[in-house]
């Protein structure tokens, strides 16, 4: 009995010891806390594997759902829109994850709307107690045919009669217009047509439109305008500022032509053309290569189209300048002109053109060359205000037919004598008068009369009638040159005036530019041009994707990828 507390006290020492050895020892704590790391980092490899799972099959779901929506709402597929979205899924080898397709569609409009679902299965989700984890994708897609304005800006250039060019182009462009015009059942889409070669013909009606200055007095149909390098820095063309029409004149053919050429004239007049409606309910008689207004009919602008003749130099820059003019909405009110008169603009196009950021609208040029920029040559007014387009010019005729010509340098203006001494006329095969051939020389003594206007038997040619009589350089060399001296160049230049092409790529690189900054695409087609003719349409086109070099047939190919672009499609969710 007396042994008993002493083992007691012996039992809770060990106890003790065995407490402080418990608590000091650090053996095993390394290998509990990297157990529990080990599970964590397991967790969370697994996690980061379902979710990349689950990330891989929504990108497919969601790229396949966009891709089958895409083609399926565009208007040109011949499948029904459920079938193509089926068939992109089963291709896929995920049709079981199709859940839904919904079709809304209208006369000129489709609307595709898909939604899918798969579960990814997770391998390490079901450890949180997440046994699914469903991979969803939503898509709608919609082709929709808005307001469009289209422009044809076609180049009419002697040029385009070699190699079958104005024949491919004549097919292409029509063609364009029946697929463009034939999915436009709500009259939403308008199309005009500008034909330029080294200048842009408005044709009679849009013409009387302009207050047109300097008119020549030539039959009507030859309505070219020529432009000052101060139009080129906006897009609009005013119809209050004086234009001055360009002269009927052959400014190119060469000293030894006495005759001017019609192709070498700058707004060369080209035949008319009738367009009789199908139903017979309509005539129409138009000049060759004159503007046309928007309009919605195919058939006369396929008669427009095909009624155009190759002649001429090239103007890309008046084309596109004119092309641009008439897209833009200060134009609203010559359209309304035409829809009050009633049959060139249908009342279908009230109110266009339309304001560049009117909403569901679209502007579109196609501009189309084969070639380069030509140096613009113009009849001109000289620095002392002379003009050689049009009044009085130095040239009389008699009515026997012999000329006169008047030259200023010969008359000597010290004194009243010597000015009445002058013999400032020259007649052709006679020599100096004093006044112009009117049947017989004058007497022998006869004086100079500056202001003695009027001579019987004699007429003083208007400068209209010597360019629509002689070409100029002709003139300048048998009338001037070999008369008081000098270069049939220098004198050629007197007359003309010239815009060099440099200046002519950048008028045209102006405009590209003011369109684009407004949203107008503009679709470039260089139809077998030359280099310079391409870089000048690449640069102005929309982007790289808006321009077709194009040679034979494939301007058909350009044509009609473009009119398969023009509608808008695109994914709206």
């Amino acid at each position: 009995m007396s042994k008993e507390p002493h083992q007691t006290l012996a039992r809770g020492a060990r106890l003790r010891h065995a407490l402080i050895r418990f608590r000091r020892s650090e053996d095993g704590s390394l290998v509990v806390f990297g157990i529990i790391i080990l599970v964590l980092m397991i967790m969370i490899g697994g996690i980061a594997v379902d979710v990349m799972r689950y990330e891989a099959r929504r990108t497919e779901l969601q790229n396949t759902l966009d891709r089958s929506t895409l083609a399926a709402a565009s208007l040109t597929q011949e499948l029904t829109p459920t079938d193509v979205v089926h068939d992109y899924f089963l291709k896929a080898g995920i049709l079981d994850s199709l859940r839904s397709v919904q079709v809304t569609q209208g006369m000129n409009f489709r609307n595709v709307d898909a939604s899918a679902i798969s579960d990814t299965d997770p391998l390490f989700l079901h450890m949180m107690e997440i046994d699914r984890l469903d991979a969803a994708g939503q898509s709608t897609a919609e082709q929709r045919i808005n307001n469009v304005e289209i422009m044809l800006v076609l180049d009419v250039s002697g040029s385009m009669g070699n190699n079958s060019r104005l024949v491919n182009l004549k097919t292409a462009a029509s063609d364009f217009v029946e697929t463009v015009l034939s999915r436009d059942t709500e009259n939403k889409i308008s199309i005009g047509i500008v034909p330029f070669n080294g200048q842009v013909n408005l044709g009679d009606a849009l013409a009387a439109k302009f207050n047109i200055t300097d008119q020549n007095g030539v039959a009507s149909g030859r309505w070219c305008v020529d432009l000052p390098a101060s139009t080129y820095t906006e897009l609009s063309i005013s119809r209050t500022d004086a234009l001055s029409q360009t002269a009927n004149a052959d400014t190119y053919s060469g000293s030894s032509t006495s005759t001017p050429s019609e192709s070498n004239k700058w707004c060369p007049l080209t035949g008319t053309v009738t367009y009789n409606d199908p139903n017979g309910v309509e005539t129409e008689t138009f000049y060759a290569n004159q503007v046309h207004l928007p309009i919605q009919n195919v058939e006369k602008l396929k008669a427009y189209i095909n009624g155009m003749t190759a002649v001429g130099a090239t103007s890309i820059n008046a084309g596109l300048k004119w092309g641009t003019a008439l897209l833009d909405p200060s134009m609203r009110s010559v359209y309304g002109d035409f829809i009050t008169a009633g049959g060139t603009v249908p009342a279908t196009l009230a109110g266009r053109p339309l304001d560049y950021n009117a909403d569901d609208a679209m502007k579109v040029i196609v501009l189309m060359t084969d070639g380069e920029h030509f140096a613009e040559e113009r009849v001109k007014t000289d620095s002392n205000g002379v003009n050689y387009k049009t009044g009085a010019s130095t040239i009389w005729r008699a009515n026997d037919g012999r000329m006169s010509v008047f030259h200023a340098s010969r008359v000597d203006n010290t004194n009243a004598t010597t000015i009445a001494n002058s013999r400032p006329f020259y007649v052709m095969g006679v020599g100096w008068q004093s006044q112009p051939w009117t049947g017989a020389a004058p007497p022998g003594g006869t004086p100079y009369v500056p202001a003695l206007t009027t001579y019987s038997g004699a007429t003083n040619w208007t400068w209209q009638t010597v360019w629509a009589t002689y070409g100029m350089q002709y003139v300048a060399r048998n009338f001037y040159a070999n008369i008081v001296g000098g270069y049939t160049s220098d004198w050629t230049n007197t007359f003309r005036g010239q815009t060099p092409t440099g200046d002519m790529d950048d008028q045209l690189q102006a405009m590209c530019n003011l369109a684009k900054e407004q949203n107008t695409l503009i679709y470039g087609i260089a139809f077998e041009a030359p280099a310079n003719g391409q870089t000048q349409i690449r640069d102005c086109a929309s982007s790289v994707a808006h321009y077709f070099n194009a040679s034979g047939l494939q301007i058909s190919s350009a044509f009609n990828a473009i009119a398969n672009n023009i509608s808008q499609l695109r994914l709206t969710q």
